[in-house]
């Protein structure tokens, strides 16, 4: 356990000095063990700042870019979120420290499988999980306070706008190369959206439809 919080307060410490500054968030990512999320081969890396591979070709985010777009993203405790793209979980992990609920979709069903069984051992219950298209949203239970997408959405991510509360924020990679751009989207009083550029990024596209595995 020392040696789990000694390199979690290094990687904190990173993160800090990179523009992570968000004590809400820097706390959040320090109580999540990311090795819980990592394949057993990368159990070294667990703790540094940098993408890993997981199952169907997809990543675990860097660590720096987790902590970003959950800055960016502004939780508050009685938030709903969504997010597109469950992933390996650790962003769901993340997000459940910070909000009441954290809705989450991912389009393949062994991830999603492995994503849930990770969250019951953190003993994580405030997430609520989905199989389907992730472009799709969650209408049946829109609107959310904030969405956070973790696939890069080839064109502005508008089915999603759609299923945000007034005022709401979302976070979303946009771009149809290998390097996409870090969009912040600002619900604005006339109903439309502030969009804000926040830095580059490398994430698998968002795919449409559900995976099909096996």
């Amino acid at each position: 356990m020392n040696l789990h919080n000694d390199r979690a307060g290094r990687l904190i410490l990173s993160l800090r000095q990179q523009g992570v500054t968000d004590g809400k968030v820097l706390a959040a990512m320090e109580s999540i063990d990311r090795a819980v999320f990592v394949h057993e081969k990368f159990l070294d890396q667990a703790w540094e700042d940098q993408a890993l591979p997981i199952d169907c070709a997809q990543t675990i985010s860097q660590p720096y870019i987790v902590g970003l777009m959950t800055q960016a993203l502004e939780v508050e405790p009685r938030h709903r979120v969504l997010e597109i793209g469950t992933g390996s979980g650790y962003q769901c992990a993340v997000l459940s420290r910070l909000a009441r609920y954290v809705y989450s979709v991912e389009r393949y069903k062994s991830l999603l499988v492995e994503a849930e069984a990770k969250l019951k051992r953190l003993k994580i219950d405030n997430v609520i999980t989905k199989h389907s298209d992730g472009g799709l949203g969650w209408p049946e239970q829109a609107p959310f306070d904030r969405i956070m997408v973790t696939a890069a959405s080839p064109t502005e991510p508008t089915e999603l706008l759609k299923q945000l509360k007034p005022g709401g924020v979302l976070v979303c990679p946009v771009g149809r190369t290998s390097v996409q751009m870090l969009h912040r989207y600002s619900g604005q009083p006339d109903g439309s959206f502030r969009r804000e550029s926040l830095c580059e990024v490398r994430f698998v596209p968002l795919v449409e439809g559900t995976a099909k595995e096996g």
